[in-house]
């Protein structure tokens, strides 16, 4: 950022299940910025292809930030950045179903593999930071080494969403090499009651009477939501080009994340297991290909981000906002 410049924070993707808790961590640090005249400090744009007016609200006041309803393709994104001038960009928008991906590979490739080097070229020429925000199923193909997938190893995706994540992340660097890849994990918390999110998902599969069937053989390092919102937050202040992993310090299994899931919201654990059916990947045939492994090694991140990266306890305590 220019010296003497005001500071404007764009968010895209603000009404997606990580977007609006990164809405809310920026306006809750523009806020720490506030003055007696100007109480919410420096802006905050939170962009949305939904209607603003649905969009969840994490932030205190409800209004805290700027909404804007916009399309980002085919010229919407330079449209809006032209518009709003932003300082600093966190590039959450994109197309993260994998079966949509899967379904229509064209879309995904526009919005995930394309977008990301166009923003990237308008910061470039802006000077204005970004943090693209990327994924650990840029991996795959080959299970994470004894802890975990370090920035430094070879991405090999297995399904379209992790190759056209992958061809955002190189659009974006050769765009604009300063840009910082913010890879994270499978996110779980609080998705204002909308099922998103891996914890949530199981709940309401659970308060539906269902019984979420959880691979025992598929291994992540999930991160609480609000957590990893906190650590973009602070990345836009930490020089780092390149891909960085934010991820939480315990490595688990689908199944036994959902175990600590509802272990946490009080249930027994001989009632947790009897919610949920425990499968093989290859009992349960899905859309887009499932790699077994992808866990992230976080120690760059845990060096020098004053952010902790919380284990799977700490994390659903923070969920539970116990």
């Amino acid at each position: 950022m220019s010296d003497g410049m005001e500071r404007t924070t764009l968010v895209t993707g603000a009404s997606g299940f990580l977007g609006a808790h990164v809405v809310a961590a920026a306006c809750a640090r523009s806020q720490r910025e506030g003055t007696f005249s100007d109480p919410l400090g420096p802006l905050v744009v939170a962009q949305t292809r939904s209607p603003a007016l649905l969009a969840p609200r994490f932030t205190t006041p409800r209004d805290a930030a700027q909404w804007i309803e916009t399309e980002l393709l085919d010229g919407g994104a330079e449209r809006l950045l032209d518009r709003v001038r932003p300082t600093e960009v966190i590039h959450c928008a994109a197309l993260s179903r994998a079966a949509a991906c899967e379904e229509d590979s064209e879309l995904a490739q526009a919005l995930n593999g394309v977008l990301p080097g166009l923003i990237a070229a308008w910061c470039q020429a802006h000077g204005a930071r970004l943090i693209h925000v990327s994924t650990d199923l840029v991996f795959g193909a080959e299970d994470a080494p004894k802890g975990g997938f370090k920035e430094t190893a070879t991405p090999a995706p297995v399904s379209t969403y992790g190759v056209t994540k992958l061809a955002g992340e190189r659009a974006a660097l050769s765009a604009y090499p300063d840009t910082t890849i913010a890879r994270l994990p499978l996110l779980y918390g609080n998705s204002g009651g909308r099922g998103l999110g891996a914890s949530d998902s199981i709940l309401e599969q659970v308060e539906r009477s269902e019984s979420p069937r959880l691979f025992v053989d598929e291994w992540r390092t999930p991160l609480e939501v609000t957590n990893a919102a906190a650590a973009l937050i602070e990345l836009l202040d930490f020089d780092h080009p390149g891909p960085i992993h934010l991820a939480g310090t315990t490595r688990t299994s689908r199944y036994d994340f959902g175990i600590a899931v509802l272990r946490a919201m009080g249930m027994p654990e001989p009632e947790a297991r009897a919610e949920i059916t425990p499968t093989l990947q290859s009992d349960l045939p899905t859309k887009a290909p499932r790699p077994k492994d992808v866990s992230l090694n976080a120690t760059l991140a845990q060096t020098h981000l004053t952010t902790p990266l919380q284990s799977l306890k700490q994390g659903l305590t923070t969920a539970l906002g116990e």
